[in-house]
């Protein structure tokens, strides 16, 4: 991680175009500091107090729940103008980390410091209004994400993580490895490694060394 720095207003306004309140933009380009991070780099880990609410500005964080023995599940991506629900709720509660988040590569963030949030959700109607959508976006994605435990099949699951992990990083090669997607799927490598034979079989995807190469038309292949 690179040193704090400031970022400039015009800047801002160009990476948050739905916070157009020239007063909050103005707090947050005063108050916020600018953090970067290398892919795979540790943003937050559980037991971690909160001090900051992390605004994507470039990359993207992934977002980890991770249990007592180790093992995580992947919850969502947060993308450049987004930020992190469960961190909102830590700076609320006053409470550690429940949650693992990884820039999923060369990531900037910028970082608002935790006291300012209450004071900014009494101040500012629009700062209000960005946590209450970031409430319910990621609370409707964390239902999916347990929907997906709980009612799909492993194999449905991997199709529709690599169809994520496409959109995400807006590419058909994903650099990962079987035991990377296994501990954000929550099993074992062994089982990835045969889904992902399976669906090379079918010439939908083409493994290599740490690198899966996916068809262009692979989403809708699965929706067939």
């Amino acid at each position: 991680m690179t040193a704090m720095k400031s970022i400039e207003l015009e800047d801002l306004r160009d990476r948050l175009p739905a916070i157009t309140d020239t007063r909050l933009l103005e707090a947050l380009a005063r108050e916020g500091k600018v953090m970067d991070f290398e892919p795979n780099q540790a943003i937050m880990e559980p037991g971690q107090f909160v001090r900051m609410v992390p605004i994507v500005l470039e990359g993207a964080i992934k977002v980890l729940r991770t249990d007592e023995d180790g093992r995580e599940l992947f919850l969502y991506y947060l993308e450049p103008g987004e930020t992190c629900a469960l961190s909102l709720t830590c700076c609320s509660a006053n409470r550690p980390s429940e949650i693992r988040a990884v820039a999923e590569d060369k990531t900037r963030i910028l970082a608002v410091p935790v006291q300012l949030h209450e004071q900014w959700v009494d101040t500012y109607k629009q700062w209000k209004d960005y946590v209450s959508s970031t409430y319910q976006h990621r609370f409707q994605e964390m239902l999916v994400a347990l929907d997906a435990v709980a009612f799909k099949r492993m194999d449905e699951r991997l199709m529709r993580y690599i169809v994520t992990k496409m959109k995400q990083l807006r590419a058909n090669e994903l650099h990962t490895t079987h035991q990377e997607i296994a501990n954000e799927l929550g099993t074992s490598r062994e089982v990835i490694s045969r889904l992902l034979k399976q669906l090379e079989k079918k010439r939908w995807i083409e493994l290599g060394r740490n690198v899966i190469y996916v068809r262009d038309d692979f989403e809708e292949l699965i929706s067939k």
